[in-house]
């Protein structure tokens, strides 16, 4: 059976990206899921004297083991100021220097969401121009817009947006 990863770009308790992430993974028929939480993987800031003095920490290394034993990788990012989630910027930046094609070409459903309109649109237009020159197989990705009307008890609850993410969530499980 096929192992999949669900995780946010942020370490918010209450993430709603999260949520769409596990949403999205649940989908995905006749695999195994784990879920993680970035919380589990505390790092310090990356810095290049920090590495050369006490090397790469083991919570980067145990991240990248996760990915590169997974079969695909559902990841929704965090929109912080248009970009990464400092927490997701500082794990990519610590596995990066372990391997720099750290998505290992494993089929990925790329995701965002936010509360507005734009549903994350611009930090998954940074990650679409950035994870293919890290080893990032982007093989679907989706924009949620205004999550809390349209996301509820765990689900989608806008027939159209659901209809739009299961046709991407197929595209993903086709890919495996």
């Amino acid at each position: 059976m096929k192992n999949i990863i669900a995780f946010a770009g942020s370490n918010s308790k209450t993430s709603i990206n999260k949520k769409l992430a596990t949403y999205a993974a649940r989908l995905v028929e006749d695999v195994e899921i784990t879920i993680l939480d970035l919380n589990d993987f505390e790092l310090p800031v990356y810095g290049i004297d920090l590495e050369e003095d006490k090397g790469i920490p083991d919570n980067a290394q145990k991240f990248l083991d996760n990915i590169k034993s997974s079969d695909g990788i559902i990841l929704s990012l965090a929109e912080h100021n248009g970009a990464y989630a400092t927490v997701f910027k500082n794990i990519f930046d610590w596995m990066s220097r372990i391997d720099g094609k750290l998505w290992s070409e494993k089929p990925m459903l790329l995701m965002a969401t936010s509360p507005g309109a734009r549903g994350g649109a611009t930090v998954l237009e940074i990650a679409k121009g950035r994870f293919p020159y890290m080893g990032g197989n982007i093989v679907a990705d989706f924009s949620f817009p205004s999550f809390f009307d349209n996301f509820s008890e765990e689900k989608i609850t806008n027939e159209t947006l659901n209809t739009a993410l299961k046709e991407k969530v197929n595209i993903f499980k086709d890919s495996l």
